[in-house]
């Protein structure tokens, strides 16, 4: 029998069990004085409070707590409850931790015993408060700035927004019809196949943006139209028979139609100040009198609009979501739903337990008796009528 070796807790820092919440459900496994390992940039209130509500010791992270775009509370509540608060750790850090293993958090280091498996620096609360301040200062010139260029894109593109001037004249019917428009996107596969059922049941007109053309045919969809740069899109996507049509600048140059002559296929330019062709995409479906226009993108919220260094096309992005309106819906969404309804469908198998059961009772009926099968199943409805009158009467 080998030598036993203790945990010494003799050792200076924050000592507990080490767990990794990088991912949802490491939240459910935190206990009182757990040295959490997140992955949390400008942490939330909600992520702080789960923290906070675990008792944990200590908490690094990944990302730094506050990057500067938003001026958020999440350190400040975690400061406050005595949290002792680890920044900028670094994604190699995972490769060591060990989920449940004792380990303690000593000068922006975690260490097993005397070894370090890495670290960051140590937020403190004056850093916080100065980070908060200079995130709020900034983010409202930013949103100053972003107001300005989304009034100087109205003024440029008004003629588009208001009567779609310059959204090329398709010949793909998508009058009172569902478009399904799918751009590059994370996780873009389990996304696609999650709208399977939705895609069978309505065949919606899909629009394929960019590369996302190439991952739609290896995924047996053929796109109606295609919008985008031809450089980043591949030849048998190009070649599908789909509408292809090439952003362009306002003064029509199109980047991209060398590679469209020389395949010798068909397309359209569409002019525009915004040469994102997810918005261009959007006010094509809505243009030509799609019912509802589901988007299989990146998402665009409040995170997004906040985010500087995200935000070049922000004026576009915003303003085409705001054109197509109601009829905008988000493809997580519309999964969701058919999600609900298949396990929701618990119904179904109810009605045809009943079905197997009557199937059953008019088996053993017809074969229970001497005459012939339907000589025994009308003595057993007649047994089961006379006896039933009895005892009403």
């Amino acid at each position: 029998m080998g030598p036993m070796i203790f945990s010494r807790t003799d050792l200076p820092g924050i000592h507990g069990h080490l767990r990794d919440c990088t991912g949802s459900k490491g939240f459910s496994k935190l206990g009182e004085g757990d040295i959490a390992v997140v992955r949390a940039p400008d942490m939330s209130r909600g992520t702080a409070q789960k923290l906070v509500d675990a008792r944990v010791g200590a908490v690094v992270n990944i990302a730094r707590f506050t990057t500067g775009n938003v001026p958020n509370f999440g350190p400040h509540m975690l400061l406050d409850a005595g949290v002792v608060l680890v920044e900028d750790a670094g994604e190699g850090i995972l490769e060591y931790v060990r989920n449940g293993k004792k380990a303690r958090v000593y000068e922006g280091k975690v260490w097993y015993g005397e070894r370090s498996i890495g670290g960051g620096t140590v937020l403190d609360e004056d850093t916080a408060v100065e980070r908060f301040d200079d995130a709020r200062e900034a983010l409202g010139d930013h949103m100053e700035a972003l107001a300005g260029n989304t009034a100087e894109f109205v003024r440029t593109e008004a003629p588009l927004l208001i009567d779609g001037l310059g959204i090329p004249d398709v010949a793909v019917d998508m009058d009172d019809r569902k478009v399904l428009v799918v751009a590059p996107a994370p996780a873009f596969r389990d996304r696609l196949r999650s709208l399977r059922n939705f895609i069978r049941e309505y065949d919606p007109v899909i629009i394929a943006v960019g590369a996302a053309a190439d991952d739609l045919m290896k995924a047996g969809y053929r796109p109606k139209v295609i919008v985008g740069d031809p450089e980043v899109i591949g030849t048998e996507a190009l070649r599908c028979g789909a509408t292809v049509i090439l952003p362009a600048e306002p003064d029509g140059h199109a980047h991209g139609l060398e590679r469209i002559q020389d395949l010798g296929v068909g397309a359209m330019t569409f002019p525009a100040a915004s040469n994102e062709p997810t918005d261009l995409a959007l006010l094509l479906a809505e243009y030509h009198g799609a019912s509802m226009v589901v988007l299989l993108g990146e998402h665009m919220d409040l995170d997004h609009l906040f985010d500087e260094d995200r935000s070049r096309d922000t004026p576009s992005a915003l303003l085409s979501r705001l054109k197509v309106g109601g009829k905008l819906v988000d493809a997580d969404a519309v999964a969701e739903l058919y999600r609900v309804s298949r396990s929701g469908g618990g119904w179904i198998w109810a009605v045809l337990a009943v079905l197997l059961a009557v199937v059953v009772v008019v088996l053993i009926a017809g074969f229970s008796g001497d005459g012939g099968f339907a000589d025994n199943l009308i003595d057993s409805w007649n047994n089961f009528a006379i006896h039933m009158q009895s005892l009403f009467s």
